[in-house]
């Protein structure tokens, strides 16, 4: 069964909305082993499921292990957890091949926010999977009903959009395509309190709910930047005092990086109008390489942070 345009594509399955309670995928396979990927892994290596990431080469596919073993690390040092950090590493593969995702009952691309290079991968995982496995997109702005027409099962394809950084972050927004069905929604519910983040559930559209929201916010602080209405510190503070936005649009766009935020706002521009025209002042800092934390300066400084480019492969 699919989603329709009627309420089904926001599915229940007890009458006061409760999340179906549901065990996490035993195996899970991750397209990418970038910042976003490295997160997701971690987040169902948490939650106990045997782990593969698949990453374009070698040095990658080593950099992903040590990205998310290291945000293990900090996990089991705030938490004092008694376990071993070979009880997570033992359950964590990393590999050049999609043949690793044959056994996985989800797989989640986390591949740079590029539709061809998205597609190419998800075609991949696809290929190798069993045809009973779920595979999923973490698209922060893109079509899942558009990356599914070249898919051979587009019903069990779902977006998963978690947020940065993953293992701090407490929302998954699930993306229902055209032909996403409903059982897959109410899999994809119950994985994410699983893994201990709070679910939303909305239709597929150009910038979801919360990149639509969030990239229009920071526009217009960076157009306020641009004009000189006032610093980028006074603008965050104006809205996290006046409005109890927890953290500022100007030091979240450094957050999810100033060339993550361009790129979802011509998108956006292509898809919904002018209204989301990038400020001249984004592409000039993209261009110059000050792209936020990444590379240590945004529209703030970040002490530390060396100043070089940021990976190709990360989010």
């Amino acid at each position: 069964m699919t989603a329709d345009a009627g309420n089904s594509a926001f599915p229940h399955s007890t009458p006061d909305g409760a999340i179906p309670r549901s065990e996490i995928p035993h195996s899970v396979g991750v397209i990418g082993g970038g910042r976003m990927g490295a997160g997701i892994a971690h987040a169902f290596l948490m939650a106990g499921a045997e782990v593969a990431i698949v990453e374009r080469d070698d040095e990658a596919a080593a950099a992903g292990w040590e990205r998310t073993m290291a945000s293990v690390d900090r996990t089991l040092e705030r938490s004092g957890a008694a376990e071993p950090r070979t009880h997570y590493g033992d359950r964590l593969t990393v590999a050049t091949d999609a043949a690793v995702f044959s056994g996985c009952a989800l797989v989640v691309e986390a591949v740079p926010e590029d539709a061809e290079l998205k597609s190419a991968a998800l075609l991949r995982a696809e290929a190798a999977m069993d045809p009973s496995g779920w595979l999923a997109s973490n698209t922060s702005s893109l079509s899942i009903t558009e990356l599914a027409v070249f898919l051979q099962r587009p019903e069990r394809f779902i977006g998963l959009h978690f947020f940065n950084p993953v293992p701090v972050s407490e929302l998954i927004e699930i993306v229902v395509g055209e032909q996403t069905s409903l059982e897959l929604v109410e899999h994809a519910r119950a994985w994410s309190a699983a893994v201990g983040k709070t679910p939303i559930v909305v239709r597929d559209s150009p910038g979801l709910a919360s990149s639509r929201l969030g990239v229009a916010l920071a526009l217009e602080a960076i157009r306020m930047v641009e004009a000189g209405v006032a610093s980028p510190a006074d603008i965050d503070t104006a809205m996290e005092l006046g409005y109890r936005h927890p953290v500022g649009p100007l030091r979240v766009t450094d957050i999810v990086g100033l060339d993550v935020r361009l790129g979802i706002a011509e998108h956006l521009s292509k898809t919904l109008g002018d209204r989301f025209t990038p400020p001249q002042l984004l592409r000039d800092l993209v261009a110059r390489g000050d792209l936020g934390r990444k590379t240590g300066r945004g529209f703030y400084d970040w002490p530390g942070v060396a100043q070089m480019p940021a990976p190709t492969n990360e989010r």
